[in-house]
């Protein structure tokens, strides 16, 4: 028949253990293994027959078993022990988190945090990559954190896509409707006690979103579904798929993400005080929160100083091609009704995200970011350098150092991915609460060495033969699918060695993460996988997007090697990559390789979950590799720097990763002592875990994100309800009269121009500034000077040069001694910048003038 509506429906649940149902509609279970084994362990064929699902889990256990634990003691004081647990968690006392105790004034407040898409459990298909696992840690360490924070994103009822690999290895994309009522999401319901639906609109129609709410321990996670009456059959796919359709789809899903997802906030009740827009597809949220203000009465640029003051812009991308971009065309389309709502007219809405492209200008979503936040940011250090060279264009006459744009390095959340057997290693030899210390190096440093040599490599061998277990079994499915006969089916049964130096390589295969490097010389690959003394494999897994055909033809290659006979049973491709294959590969296997372009990765987590588990890498120095290698954690690929030759970088790359194979990794991995133990190894193993486990944990990422942006954007926030905007008011006309006065100012500069200075002397520097509408409390004059290098000036130190008087013919003298304070060339220049104490950051205009 056809499906009308479709219901789940639940056993009765037996009373002494009926909050299961409450805990299966709390993500707190996704890194609390304790909680997942009260359904695991009641029947472990339906807990892997459901994807790890508890809601589906529920509806469709037998009810005999739940009477039968009701009724075990050894059941029941499991189950009493996590709900005793999950209490505690979920309503701690009020100084008993991070947050509170950290910033007691600031209860009450709310952080939002839009993403398109939320990474949380391998049952919620809602993600596509590191992206989308990344929100959903973030999400997960701001509720251990008590940090006030809410998520906004989409429930895609189709999700992302499975991936399939065929017999000829061509990647085959396949989408399962997700059904709301077997996952653990339930209506919004707004303060009138209803359930919350929002409006936006379109083109010629008005699109409606229902609001789903999912709770991640004490984070609540709005959604939006389009696929909801009174919505057209093309609305209602909108938010189907993740990353699907054309532009067209691309605009109409980031306007409702963005726009729809300020409104759901507002019909839920909710007023964040500080806003973060996790990459650029929420970008139009700055604009519905502008278009708010306008309607009550703000001019557009005062509404936009408001909505600077407290909002937080997360590049995660040095891609060109991950940046969004749209058709001016396209914005008339969708946007022709929207501007005049802004105060603005059509040139004024396009000057806002005006980006120019080989083909042409366009209307770019990270332009618009960058524009209406007041606070940027990328994923890494060496992230935040490529960000500021890739954007340096909106604040011109800026080198590339001083442009706005920092960074805060990505890190993961270590419970939900630290291997069961690796946590309990933990608490036997560091501390049996050993969490509470995530991001203290000193309590790593410590403790690292406590654990035996002997039982680190037991522990690990331990989960290699789980992963390889694992493996056996997906491949044997796979095969089994594409009709593969009984011999080659037995094959699998003995694929992988546990005893072999087995790689990981699990990430998206997109062509600038360059899956294929390894293969570049297969006769040198032969030498080193054909040693039956030291037997080397290497595991991939990923997926491809489905119109990605250079990424697709990766895959295949891949495929093709891993079935040939030369490579077969040394060369393995898992297929349909997700969380639940991350955590056994990340933990299973015994180095994590990864080998993009430098310096395309922005940061990279994968390799972040490996060391937590005492996976070396073996990695470029791109992104977080680059500030997490010490030379004894694990191995460096090639060198720290870029290439203009792609070809080139690649050959010298593959090149470096055969030579640290040969003469590093694998003669450390095989050399044992008596009782087989490789200690060399293991040290590197340590370090990795002593250096990667604090340093690039999601605690020390969230509480960076908190102090360095999100507290200052609610204190902010709170000016501006105190001062009723009347600040912003007038920051918003200082600004106007800058810009419109700019052109008018006059820089002369008097000061040694050639010659020699010895340390310790100074040189007289004068500078003469002539102002129109301008006055001098509106300026500041300053000195930049820095090193020189093969014809450049490097802008290192800028100091502030004093008002010294004004002049009979009206202009304004400034004064400064310059002592460098070191040896070497150096170059100087003055410059003058506007200066006021509201703004947000120093550049913020983008107005320079140079001498």
């Amino acid at each position: 028949m056809k499906v009308y509506g479709r219901i789940t429906v639940f056993p009765i649940m037996p009373a002494r253990i009926n909050r299961l149902y409450e805990l299966a509609y709390n993500l707190w279970w996704s890194w609390h293994p304790e909680a997942r084994a009260l359904y695991s362990t009641l029947d472990p064929q339906l807990w892997e027959r459901v994807g790890h699902n508890p809601v589906r889990f529920l509806s469709e256990v037998r009810p005999q078993l739940l009477e039968e634990a009701a009724t075990q003691p050894e059941y029941l004081e499991q189950y009493d022990s996590v709900i005793k647990n999950f209490d505690f968690y979920i309503h701690p006392q009020p100084d008993e988190t991070w947050f509170s105790r950290t910033y007691p004034e600031l209860t009450g407040k709310t952080i939002a945090y839009f993403s398109a898409e939320f990474g949380l459990h391998e049952s919620l298909p809602i993600y596509s990559g590191g992206l989308g696992i990344l929100s959903g840690d973030h999400c997960k360490e701001a509720s251990d954190l008590g940090l006030p924070f809410v998520g906004v994103g989409f429930l895609y009822p189709q999700g992302y896509f499975h991936q399939r690999i065929n017999r000829d290895g061509v990647q085959e994309a396949s989408y399962d409707k997700l059904h709301f009522s077997e996952v653990p999401a339930v209506p919004a319901i707004g303060p009138d006690g209803n359930e919350v639906v929002i409006s936006v609109d379109l083109p010629g129609r008005r699109i409606y979103a229902k609001i789903w709410k999912l709770l991640v321990g004490r984070v609540p996670l709005y959604l939006m579904d389009t696929d909801i009456p009174p919505n057209a059959p093309s609305d209602r796919e909108l938010s189907a798929r993740l990353y699907g359709g054309d532009h067209e789809m691309r605009i109409s899903q980031e306007i409702v993400l963005g726009i729809g997802g300020v409104r759901a906030l507002r019909a839920l009740g909710i007023s964040p005080d500080a806003w973060h827009l996790n990459e650029g597809h929420a970008a139009f949220l700055s604009l519905e929160r502008c278009r708010e203000l306008v309607v009550k009465g703000l001019t557009f640029n005062e509404a936009r100083e408001v909505v600077i003051s407290n909002s937080l812009f997360t590049t995660h991308t040095p891609v060109p091609a991950g940046n969004d971009t749209f058709s001016y065309e396209l914005i008339d389309k969708y946007f022709a009704s929207y501007w005049g709502q802004l105060g603005l007219n059509r040139d004024q809405f396009i000057e806002l995200a005006e980006e120019m492209q080989s083909w042409g200008p366009m209307y770019g979503m990270t332009n618009l970011a960058l524009k209406l936040t007041g606070q940027h940011n990328g994923v890494s250090a060496l992230h935040g350098e490529v960000s500021r060279k890739m954007w340096q264009h909106l604040w011109s006459g800026l080198d590339s150092d001083e442009v706005p744009i920092g960074s805060i390095t990505n890190g993961v959340h270590t419970f939900s991915w630290i291997a069961p057997e690796i946590n309990e290693l933990f608490g036997r030899y560091l501390d049996p609460d050993w969490g509470r210390y995530v991001d203290d190096p000193e309590f790593w440093n410590e403790r690292i060495a406590q654990i035996p040599d002997a039982e680190l490599w037991k522990t690990h061998n331990l989960r290699k033969k789980i992963f390889v277990d694992y493996a056996r079994k997906k491949l044997k499915q796979q095969h089994l699918r594409v009709g593969e006969g009984s011999l080659q089916i037995a094959e699998f049964d003995q694929m992988l060695n546990p005893d072999a130096l087995i790689f990981g390589f699990a990430r998206r295969f997109a062509t600038y993460k360059r899956a294929t490097l390894l293969f570049r010389d297969l006769n040198r690959l032969r030498k080193i996988l054909n040693n039956p003394e030291k037997p080397v494999q290497f595991v991939f897994a990923g997926k491809a997007h489905p119109a990605d055909e250079p990424g697709k033809s990766l895959i295949k290659y891949i495929y093709t090697l891993s079935r040939s006979e030369e490579f077969r049973g040394k060369i393995v491709l898992l297929e349909n990559y997700d969380i639940d294959m991350a955590r056994y590969l990340v933990s299973g296997t015994d180095v994590w390789l990864n080998n993009p372009i430098r310096p395309y990765e922005a940061s990279g987590t994968s390799g972040q979950k490996a060391a937590l588990n005492g996976l070396p890498n073996c990695s470029i120095l791109d992104g977080w590799w680059d500030e997490g290698y010490n030379g004894k954690n694990g191995w460096a690929i090639g060198e720290e720097r870029e290439y203009h030759d792609q070809e080139a970088q690649a050959e010298a790359d593959s090149l470096s990763l055969y030579h640290l194979l040969e003469t590093e990794i694998i003669p450390s991995f095989f050399q044992r002592d008596a009782n087989g133990i490789p200690h060399q190894w293991l040290a590197t193993m340590k370090e990795a875990i002593r250096t990667c486990a604090p340093q690039f944990s999601m605690r020390r990422m969230v509480k960076e994100y908190t102090t360095r942006y999100y507290v200052p954007e609610i204190r902010q926030s709170l000016l501006v309800e105190q001062n009723r905007y009347e600040r912003e008011r007038k920051l918003a006309t200082w600004k106007e009269r800058i810009r419109s006065n700019w052109r008018s100012l006059e820089l002369y500069v008097d000061g040694q121009r050639n010659g020699q200075l010895s340390l310790g002397e100074t040189i007289d520097v004068h500078a003469w500034v002539r102002l129109q509408g301008i006055t001098t409390d509106d300026i500041s004059v300053e000195l930049v000077y820095g090193e020189t290098t093969d014809e450049l000036a490097h802008a290192q130190y800028a100091l502030p040069m004093t008002f010294s008087k004004r002049e009979q013919d009206g202009s304004y003298r400034y004064d400064i001694q310059l002592k460098p304070n070191e040896s070497g060339s150096i170059a100087y220049n003055v410059r003058v910048i506007p200066s006021h104490p509201h703004l947000t950051e120093k550049y913020e205009l983008g107005l320079i003038r140079w001498a």
